[in-house]
């Protein structure tokens, strides 16, 4: 029970840091990503130099992944907004599929309660696609959005106990 009444304390705390200060958590988020990618890459990169010199194939894809992902490190610690990126990277994929999908269900015509939840999958794959520009657009939301579910989540962790 101590560590959900912690885990809800710490979730109450971080939610307000959000959303009173949504710019320097959505940057110090795009640090923290970019450098997990920095690192990541790193290894990545040295992992591959290390296996094409044991003559282990596929090592190329280990290093080509590598300097990806140090690239996208760098980019994410100097210039992009991490939050943003891929909260709206997410969504962009999400409305897709469900866009498919309800194209694929209308294309069947099932039965009419198919047809309806074909067409209702489709529109909510729409708005998807829209909250993603939008989170392209305006991270600041985004991380008043993660904030209040970050205090949402920890009364709920508060009042479990």
């Amino acid at each position: 029970m101590e560590r959900e009444n912690l885990s809800g304390i710490f979730s109450i705390v971080l939610g307000l840091i959000f959303i009173l200060f949504p710019m320097f958590s959505s940057n110090l988020i795009s640090i923290i990503v970019g450098l997990s990618l920095l690192f990541f890459g790193l290894s990545a990169a040295f992992m591959g130099f290390t296996m094409r010199r044991n003559g282990i194939p596929y090592s190329l894809i280990s290093i080509i992944i590598g300097i990806v992902a140090v690239i996208l490190g760098f980019g994410f610690i100097f210039y992009l907004d991490a939050l943003s990126f891929l909260v709206g990277f997410q969504l962009y994929i999400v409305g897709f599929i469900m866009i498919v999908f309800g194209i694929t269900g209308l294309i069947s015509k099932l039965n009419r309660i198919s047809s309806f939840t074909s067409i209702l999958v489709l529109l909510m794959g729409i708005v998807s696609i829209a909250l993603a520009i939008f989170a392209l657009n305006q991270p600041i939301y985004i991380a008043i959005i993660i904030g209040i579910v970050l205090i949402i989540e920890g009364v709920s962790f508060l009042l479990n106990d």
